[in-house]
């Protein structure tokens, strides 16, 4: 067997494992609001949301073509198979370390900013489709604050739509709805999320030459369909207490306004092809429904982590791959 063979074999399990891993790191952005109000026992809850990103990363490739060939170009990538590998190790590495200590990161930002960071690393700057790789980094930087901007919104419509209801009654309802917008959710998760691996695999194939465009085959997709479910089957429970709870305290009626806010835009980017962080787009959905239900609510220091390590996660990750990619190019 060839080293280009097992190397496009190693990069097609690291990034099944990568899928993986976000699946239980990001679990909780979908069905943490349902769970803090109860209105899905946890077990329920991770169940709906395996299957429902299942059925939405084999809904979509866009954002995976993005992923494929935006960042840098893999037809021209110098030394792509090792700049590919170490982008993987650098993102899973990054995603352990802030699942581990409960932080809500985002794994887009991981995996884009190693993915520059090892091309960087390999060839330069010059290295950077500058076109694609800017239009992904606005769509980072803007989906948050127009979900926080959105989810204010939308629940000031709650507000004054059910200001005369009984507010048990309301609840009870709001309770039920959170099953239907917590699937939702996890639908759009896996629209956008597991379609970041499916770009990973079809960079390595094309730099291998195992294929000439940059289609995704229906393998792949199936594959990282799997890969996301089954992780997301197991769960984050740290990142759960963190987004459910830590941000503000959760009502079925802010749940309800939260979850549609971020499936809304979630789905939109996936739409127009672009990858975002469904970390940070969630979280700032309950951050925009804490702000207009009752500014003093919302717990700004846990924001204030949140936004930290929003920041930080792009130049850390393209750091680790750069690292593991002159590790791996003495070996290799």
């Amino acid at each position: 067997m060839d080293t280009v063979l097992i190397l496009t074999i190693l990069i097609v399990i690291g990034a099944l494992a990568f899928d993986f891993i976000n699946g239980f790191h990001d679990t909780a952005n979908a069905i943490a609001t349902s769970v803090s109000t109860k209105a899905l026992k946890p077990r329920h809850a991770i169940i709906l949301a395996a299957v429902m990103n299942f059925v939405g990363a084999m809904a979509f490739t866009g954002v995976a073509k993005t992923i494929t060939k935006d960042i840098v170009d893999p037809f021209k990538l110098e030394n792509g198979t090792v700049v590919i590998l170490a982008a993987l190790l650098a993102a899973i590495a990054w995603n352990l370390i802030t699942w581990y200590y409960g932080i809500p990161s985002s794994s887009s930002h991981a995996l884009i900013g190693s993915i520059a960071g090892a091309a960087i690393a390999s060839a330069g700057f010059a290295s950077l489709n500058y076109g694609g790789f800017l239009k992904i980094l606005e769509a980072l930087i803007i989906s948050p604050i127009l979900a926080f901007a959105v989810g204010f919104i939308v629940y000031s419509i709650f507000k004054v739509v059910f200001k005369n209801n009984n507010l048990s009654k309301t609840n009870r309802n709001f309770r039920t709805m959170q099953i239907a917008t917590a699937a939702l959710q996890s639908f759009t998760h896996g629209t956008n999320d597991a379609q970041k691996a499916m770009g990973i695999i079809t960079m390595a194939l094309i730099v291998n030459n195992y294929q000439t465009s940059a289609d995704i085959q229906t393998w792949v997709q199936v594959s990282c369909a799997l890969a996301m479910g089954l992780g997301t089957s197991v769960g984050g429970w740290k990142i759960i207490k963190t987004v459910g709870g830590k941000i503000m305290k959760i009502r079925p009626v802010n749940g309800v306004a939260a979850d549609l806010t971020g499936a809304a835009i979630i789905f939109g980017a996936t739409y127009i092809h672009l990858p975002v962080s469904t970390t940070h787009v969630i979280s700032s959905s309950i951050l925009g429904v804490g702000a207009s239900h009752r500014l003093k609510g919302v717990k700004w220091g846990t924001a204030q982590k949140m936004l930290i390590t929003w920041v930080i996660t792009l130049p850390i990750s393209a750091t680790l791959a750069g690292i593991f990619y002159f590790i791996l190019n003495l070996l290799f």
